[in-house]
């Protein structure tokens, strides 16, 4: 299997990982109305950056993001169980703004 093909498959395992624990499993109060819309893994998968919308304000957001960061090694863990790799990557939360610029883009039409 090429490494591309590799690191394609461990972003979308690493997606629906992180998916499915902000939804199930975590239980922090800041991350709420959190969708995760892509993950890109570094070449040498070591780095995650796992890019995610948050609905509400910009409070909300830095919130939610906040709590992300600090769940990180936790979801780190349920990555590491899913997908067997030398090294897990690090994830690294970033907020996406796409979703937000559409809904605004949306509302202006």
């Amino acid at each position: 299997m090429s490494s591309s093909r590799r690191v394609q498959k461990a972003a979308e395992a690493i997606r629906e990982v992180v998916s499915l624990a902000i939804l199930m499993d975590l239980k922090d109060p800041r991350i709420e109305h959190v969708t995760v819309t892509y993950v890109e893994v570094a070449a040498d998968m070591r780095h995650a950056k796992v890019h995610v919308s948050v609905m509400g304000d910009d409070t909300q957001q830095r919130k939610s993001l906040y709590g992300l960061q600090h769940a990180a090694g936790y979801l780190q863990m349920k990555v590491a169980k899913r997908i067997d790799t030398r090294y897990t990557p690090r994830l690294k939360f970033v907020l996406d703004q796409g979703v937000k610029k559409s809904i605004e883009i949306e509302k202006i039409l």
